[in-house]
């Protein structure tokens, strides 16, 4: 099976993008979590699909939890 998921140092220096695009997986949380939908997402760019939206999410889910990081502040309002 072809991945969905690519990393190729001559595209958008070398971080990992949908494959066939220059569309980051990065990019794909932040629109969702700006209040974008994947069904946007998929009208935004025609050559992105569901199934490679949910490879993106899958990647940079398996990225955070092999990650170790340090949460920032949050202030309650």
């Amino acid at each position: 099976m072809k991945s969905r998921i690519v990393r190729d140092p001559k595209i958008m220096m070398g971080k990992p993008v949908v494959a066939g695009t220059r569309i980051t997986v990065e990019h794909i949380p932040e629109e969702l979590a700006a209040g974008g939908t994947v069904e946007q997402l998929v009208d935004a760019h025609p050559r992105l699909s569901r199934k490679a939206i949910l490879a993106a999410l899958d990647l940079a889910a398996k990225a955070l939890s092999a990650d170790f990081f340090y949460p920032t502040a949050c202030r309650s309002r």
